[in-house]
């Protein structure tokens, strides 16, 4: 392994590139990344670092997010087939009808959507930055698409608006059920459950803590509790355990697994730097619409008025 390090630092030179990488990615490779993060940090350094070439190790939408984002920089993929099932899990006309059905309605996208259902989004959010955009809508009725679970969670926190749910779900944080959940507490007693926004309420009933990925690992580096049950991706532990090696943590279900993060290798990072190939490819039409959606997110999030229960 210690060669396909060596040969990846020669190529980010050589090339030019920066290693974009999520917390479910692989333990090796979030070792070698320059950067690690969630979805929103991810959208945000995209559009801060200088490397002409960017290898983004994570799902397809992260790297059209990316695209949309830097439309004059090259967006590689090591795994192009690595996709997000949720991204797909709305339709245009099923957000057609519900603007036909609704004045003053915003329609809120998070970041797990294509590039194409992002076109038709007035704002983008990820789950740590959905309640505080949300607040500072000035619409009543929401469309949240397409995670229902994310949506209904930011609904429970903004009872004076009016949430519209699709259908749609990660199928990971969906697995987890509240047996599943009163089982591995009666067996931890003594761990906080910090769990995901995507997990169903009946999930979210049981938590400590609520939040992304990163204000997870936040959470249980900050706590003074040593033991923790985690309600997400289990790829999140490597940073868990990097920043807290005297703590105990434990995965919450048997399925939390995302096997399309864990397509990407290090091998095929090596060779999408070597070749150039996979990368994304868009419709410079395409970014345009998707752009402003997503450039309303980063503007109302970046927003500094501290507003109370922010994931």
């Amino acid at each position: 392994m210690k060669s396909k390090v060596n040969r990846i630092q020669t190529l980010k030179s050589e090339k030019d590139a920066v290693i974009l990488a999520h917390y479910y990615i692989r333990d090796e490779i979030q070792e070698i990344a320059d950067y690690v993060g969630d979805s929103y940090y991810l959208s945000e350094l995209a559009t801060q670092v200088k490397a002409q070439n960017i290898v983004l190790c994570g799902v397809k939408f992260m790297g059209e997010s990316v695209k949309i984002l830097n439309p004059d920089k090259t967006v590689l993929m090591p795994e192009i087939n690595a996709d997000c099932p949720m991204a797909h899990m709305v339709t245009p006309e099923r957000i057609r009808d519900v603007k036909g059905k609704y004045e003053d309605l915003a329609v809120v996208c998070y970041v797990n959507s294509t590039a194409k259902i992002k076109t038709y989004a007035d704002v983008c959010v990820t789950s740590s930055n959905a309640l505080k955009i949300i607040r500072a809508l000035p619409n009543r009725n929401i469309f949240f698409i397409p995670d229902e679970h994310l949506g209904r969670y930011i609904a429970g926190l903004v009872p004076e608006k009016h949430f519209i749910f699709n259908d749609g779900y990660c199928h990971v944080h969906a697995s987890l059920s509240k047996t599943d959940i009163e089982k591995v507490k009666k067996a931890r007693p003594k761990a906080k459950l910090l769990a995901h926004p995507e997990c169903k309420l009946e999930v979210l009933a049981y938590a400590d803590y609520i939040g992304s990925t990163s204000g997870i690992i936040e959470y249980a580096s900050k706590s003074n509790a040593q033991e923790f049950i985690v309600a997400t991706e289990i790829g999140v532990m490597h940073e868990l355990h990097q920043r807290n090696p005297n703590k105990k943590f434990y995965a919450a279900g048997n399925l939390l697994i995302c096997p399309d993060m864990k397509k990407i290798t290090l091998d095929k990072i090596i060779q999408v730097m070597e070749t150039g190939n996979p990368s994304i490819q868009l419709d410079q039409g395409l970014i345009k619409n998707a752009h402003a959606p997503l450039l309303r997110m980063l503007e109302l999030a970046s927003d500094k008025t501290e507003v109370e229960g922010v994931l």
